[in-house]
């Protein structure tokens, strides 16, 4: 991994905003579906510092897949709790995805000769795609596991609710030993979709800014 400082000074809005456009998003969705509380504790913001979780922003800003702190969510809230929280858990991953998709039209017919616009756009859209795609994965506490809970039927929700307590580390033992046992579980699910969506939304000169990867 480099560790140019050109590009940790990129990186480091783009990760912030990659996060507080997911949060927003899970925020303004439940206020919309009539819960006030993210509002109320001040989370429907978009100040980054009060959506950070540090060890999911570590893991996004090192490996491109990472998560925020969860909205605040009250269910009682909701009119059709089921249905209503799977909109909400996909707003975030859906907000990440949209970001990237401009990301990608701005690679495929906006490309201007500045190296930090170009890694801009780069890390916009893979960060974007790593935490969107990521946080989709049915795995707790990521925003899969709330729209798989609520497709469950009702006894099968329950035990994976009471399984769900493991998963944090389940999901940092899982990218542990994907970046440094080289298992490469991550790589195989979330890589090939990721690059593959990047490619649909910027075209081929994705490949042309590829090589600042490794800068």
């Amino acid at each position: 991994m480099s560790f140019d400082i050109s590009q940790w000074i990129v990186k480091i809005p783009v990760l912030l905003f990659a996060i507080t456009i997911h949060e927003y998003a899970h925020g303004r969705v439940a206020f919309q579906l009539g819960d006030p509380t993210a509002k109320q504790m001040g989370r429907l913001s978009f100040n980054p510092l009060i959506h950070i979780d540090p060890l999911g922003a570590i893991c996004l800003f090192l490996f491109n897949f990472g998560w925020a702190k969860p909205v605040p969510v009250d269910v009682r809230y909701f009119r059709n709790t089921r249905k209503d929280v799977i909109l909400m858990a996909l707003a975030g991953p859906a907000a990440n995805i949209l970001v990237a998709l401009v990301a990608g039209i701005l690679i495929r017919f906006f490309l201007l000769p500045a190296e930090v616009y170009l890694q801009a756009l780069l890390w916009l859209i893979l960060m974007n795609l790593g935490l969107g795609l990521f946080n989709l994965l049915p795995l707790p506490p990521l925003d899969g596991s709330h729209v798989l809970e609520n497709i469950l039927p009702r006894e099968a929700a329950i035990k994976f609710r009471q399984w769900g307590r493991y998963g944090p580390m389940v999901l940092i033992g899982i990218i542990m030993l994907d970046n440094f046992a080289h298992t490469g579980i991550v790589s195989r699910i979330l890589v090939g979709p990721m690059f593959s969506l990047a490619h649909l939304f910027a075209g081929d000169n994705l490949f042309a800014l590829l090589p600042l990867l490794r800068q």
